[in-house]
This record gives structure tokens, sequence and C-alpha cells, in this order.
């Protein structure tokens, strides 16, 4: 009788167990780069692109991220790859980042995007 009972225990924590984890909440994976002259001031309607390049040779595996959006007036974009991350993931991605705004000034830059935050960056834009 006891050993049935410490068993019913057992399954209703597994149970338990399993049904917590499978409703764990993930927090936002995001990427927010910020655009500045090199007089620092913020600059609007940068054109910011953000992408990855396969490190594999198998072109199935390979997680290819390509975005791009264009600053809002604090010069700043947010990428959401919250649905690119899978619970579990052994760490995320490092992006590469190109800037340009108008035809005179532009920017580049790396961004290592740890899942589960907001990582941040600036770009300092330079002319062309």
């Amino acid at each position: 009788m006891r050993t049935k009972k410490i068993l019913s225990r057992l399954c209703a924590f597994a149970f338990i167990s399993v049904l917590t984890a499978a409703c764990q909440k993930t927090e936002p994976t995001l990427a927010k780069i910020t655009v500045l002259d090199t007089d620092g001031n913020r600059l609007e309607n940068a054109e910011v692109r953000i992408y990855g390049e396969s490190t594999t040779t198998d072109p199935h595996g390979a997680m290819i991220i390509d975005k791009t959006l264009i600053t809002n007036n604090k010069g700043e974009v947010i990428f959401d790859f919250t649905p690119d991350f899978n619970v579990g993931q052994a760490g995320f991605a490092v992006l590469t980042l190109e800037v340009t705004a108008s035809d005179e000034l532009e920017g580049e830059g790396l961004i290592k995007i740890e899942e589960e935050k907001l990582n941040e960056h600036t770009v300092i834009m330079e002319p062309m």
C-alpha cells in the first residue's frame, strides 16, 4: 500500500514537472541598434541590415538571418529574434551589421546575440 502511494506521488510529480517545462515562457531575444553620426547625434531614417552567414557546408542545416529596418526618431531599431530561438539551444548567433544613411554615411559592426536578452550595439557612421 505504501509503495503504491509513493509511486502515485512520483507519477504526479513527473507529470507536473513535464507540464511546467512545456509551459515555460521564454523571454524575448532582441537586438537594439543605435545609430550615431560622428558628432554623437542620433540618426533617423538610417537603414540597418543585420545578417548572418552560414558556417556549415550543409545548405539545408544553415540558419540564415537577413533582416532590414529603418531607424526611428531616436536613431534606433529593434530586431526581434524570439521566433528564431529554440528553447534549449546553446547560444544564438553573431551577426554582421551594415548601416547606410543617405548616400553619404555608412557604418558596420558585429553583434553577438544572446538568447532571451536585450542585446545592444551602437554604430557610429562615417563618411563614404
